[in-house]
C-alpha cells in the first residue's frame, strides 16, 4: 500500500493529468515553441579575416620534386586565424584517422594517379628574357612541383605533367639557379621547375624572386643566392568543375554571388577550392541548438584586387538556394565561383510536411510517408499532426502517446518505406524531440527509443522542450527506422528528422 506521501503525489498527478486537454483535442502545450530568429552571415567578419590571412605560397627551395599534394588546410575558422587540417577541425563531431583524410584530400595514386583535366592550356604570361632576373608565382592553391629536362625550355613537358595532377589548372614554368639540391642532390639534376596550382594566376603574382642561400658555407666564401629566370604561366580557361561530394547534391553554381541566407552556422577558410573538404567541415560542424546539424554549405573564392586570396566554406542548418546568393563582395573583395551544396537525407519527409489534410488542425495515424502503429487495445498511440503550435518548424510534427489520452500505451512510428542507403556506410539519425506538453512533473517520465533495424541506437527521456537528438548507425542498404515511446499523458513530439551519410 502506498505511503501517505506517495499517495498524495499520485493523486496530484492524477488531478493534473485530468486537467490537461490532450493534443488530439487541440490542447495547448505547457510551453509553446518560441519564435526562432535564424542567423545570417556576418560578411564584415569574413572580409576582415580575408584581409588578414595569407594563403599564398611557392615551391620551397629545400623540398624535393614530385612530393604528394598536401591535404587541404583550414586557415581560419569563424574569424580566428589557424593552420590545421580539415580532419582536425571536423573531428569535433566525428574523429577519423589522419592518413584517411590525407588520402582523400591529397594526391591519390590509387585513382589512376589523377583525373586528367579537360581543356587546353594557354599561355597566361611570358617570362622575362633569359638574361634578366625574374620571379615565380607566389599564389594560392599551390599543389606540388616537378623538374623537367632543361636542355630546352620544356613547356610541354610541364603541361603534360600538370595534367596528371588532380586539380591542376595552372603551371608556372621557370629556371631556378644556385639551388644546391637541384644541382647536386636530387636525382633529376635539372633546374627547370614546373609548379602546379589549383587556381589561375597572373603576372601580378610574380613575387618570389628567390634570394635564398642554398649552397653550403665553405670558409669565408660568399654563398650564391638563388635567382629565377624566364618565369611563364600557362593555364586552363577556368577551374575544373568539381565532382559533387558523397552525400550531397549541387543546388546552384558557379555564380558570382555568395549566399546571404538564414540558418548560418559559421565559416572556414581553406587553402584550395576543395568541395570535399567543405563537405567534411559541414559534416563535422557540430549542432545548432535551434537548427540542428549542418545541412548545406556554400563554397566560394575571394578575389582581392584581382588576385585569388582565399576559399570560403560557409555552413548552414537550413538549405539555401541561388535566390539568396546576393553577396557579391565588399570593397576590393569580389566573390567568384560560388556553389551551393545540400546534404541529402535518406529519410523522406522528415519534417512531416507532406501531411496536408487541412488548413489549420488535423491528425492521422498514417499517410503516404509515415505509418503510426498502436499496440493491441491502443488508440492513436502514434500519430501525425498538421498544427503549427506543435511543430518545431513548419506545420507538421509527429506524436508518440495516445493523441486523445484514451490509453497509456507506447506507440511506434516508422517511415512508410525502408530507407535506401549505401550498405556498410555510416549514417547519423538527427531529430528534434519535445516532451513538454504536460509540464515538467508529468513529462519527467517521458521516454523515446530510436530503433535501427530492430536495435536501439539512441533516444531521449525526461522533460524537455524541443531539443536535438541524434544517433549513429551503420546501414544495411534497406534500413528500417522506428521511433517508439509515449504513454499519455506523457507525450513526445518529433519533428525535423534527417538521416545523413557521414
Amino acid at each position: 500500500m502506498p505511503s501517505p506521501t506517495r499517495f498524495l503525489v499520485l493523486a496530484a498527478l492524477l488531478v493534473s493529468a485530468t486537467a490537461i486537454v490532450p493534443p488530439g483535442h487541440q490542447g495547448l502545450p505547457h510551453q509553446t515553441p518560441t519564435d526562432i530568429t535564424h542567423p545570417t552571415p556576418d560578411n564584415a567578419v569574413i572580409v576582415d579575416t580575408a584581409n588578414q590571412v595569407d594563403q599564398k605560397t611557392a615551391p620551397p627551395v629545400d623540398t624535393p620534386p614530385n612530393a604528394a599534394v598536401a591535404p587541404t588546410l583550414v586557415t581560419a575558422v569563424d574569424g580566428t586565424i589557424t593552420n590545421t587540417t580539415v580532419a582536425d577541425v571536423a573531428s569535433t563531431s566525428r574523429r577519423r584517422r589522419h592518413h584517411q583524410i590525407a588520402r582523400k584530400f591529397g594526391r591519390d595514386p590509387g585513382d589512376g594517379l589523377a583525373k586528367r583535366q579537360a581543356g587546353k592550356f594557354e599561355k597566361v604570361f611570358d617570362g622575362l628574357a633569359a638574361g634578366q632576373h625574374d620571379a615565380s608565382i607566389q599564389g594560392t592553391a599551390y599543389l606540388t612541383y616537378t623538374v623537367v629536362n632543361n636542355a630546352t625550355y620544356n613547356v610541354q613537358g610541364c603541361l603534360d605533367w600538370c595534367s596528371t595532377i588532380k586539380g591542376c589548372v595552372f603551371v608556372n614554368v621557370y629556371y631556378e639557379f644556385n639551388n644546391y639540391l637541384l644541382d647536386f642532390v636530387f636525382g633529376e639534376k635539372s633546374n627547370l621547375k614546373c609548379a602546379a596550382y589549383g587556381d589561375l594566376h597572373t603576372a601580378a603574382e610574380k613575387l618570389n624572386f628567390g634570394g635564398q642561400a642554398s649552397y653550403p658555407q665553405v670558409g669565408n666564401e660568399t654563398v650564391p643566392l638563388t635567382y629565377i629566370t624566364q618565369s611563364s604561366g600557362w593555364g586552363l580557361d577556368s577551374l575544373v568543375d568539381p565532382d559533387t561530394p558523397d552525400g550531397y547534391e549541387l543546388v546552384f553554381g558557379p555564380t558570382g554571388g555568395a549566399n546571404n541566407a538564414p540558418g548560418y552556422m559559421g565559416f572556414s577558410f581553406i587553402d584550395k577550392y576543395d568541395v570535399d573538404a567543405c563537405a567534411l567541415l559541414c559534416n563535422g560542424r557540430g549542432v545548432d541548438p535551434n537548427g540542428g546539424g549542418c545541412a548545406y554549405f556554400n563554397i566560394w573564392r575571394a578575389v582581392v584586387d584581382g588576385v585569388p586570396t582565399t576559399y570560403t566554406c560557409s555552413m548552414y542548418y537550413l538549405v539555401a538556394d541561388e535566390s539568396t546568393a546576393v553577396n557579391y563582395g565588399q570593397g576590393p573583395l569580389v566573390v567568384t565561383l560560388s556553389r551551393g551544396y545540400a546534404r541529402k537525407s535518406a529519410l523522406i519527409d522528415g519534417g512531416f510536411e507532406g501531411y496536408t489534410a487541412c488548413d489549420d488542425f488535423c491528425l492521422t495515424e498514417s499517410y503516404a510517408n509515415w505509418v503510426g502503429t498502436s499496440p493491441s487495445g491502443g488508440t492513436f498511440d502514434a500519430s501525425i499532426f498538421f498544427f503549427q503550435a506543435y511543430a518545431h518548424t513548419g506545420h507538421g510534427s509527429a506524436l508518440l502517446g495516445s493523441a486523445f489520452g484514451i490509453d497509456g500505451e507506447a506507440g511506434s512510428l516508422t517511415p512508410a518505406q525502408p530507407l535506401q542507403t549505401d550498405k556498410g556506410a555510416n549514417y547519423v539519425v538527427q531529430c528534434f524531440m519535445s516532451s513538454a506538453f504536460s509540464g515538467p512533473q508529468i513529462e519527467a517520465a517521458a521516454k523515446v527509443d530510436i530503433l535501427w533495424n530492430g536495435e536501439r541506437v539512441g533516444g531521449t527521456s525526461g522533460f524537455t522542450e524541443y531539443a536535438f537528438v541524434q544517433a549513429s548507425v551503420v546501414a544495411t542498404g534497406s534500413d528500417k527506422l522506428v521511433f517508439v515511446g509515449g504513454s499519455a499523458p506523457v507525450w513526445t513530439f518529433i519533428d525535423d528528422c534527417k538521416v545523413y551519410k557521414v
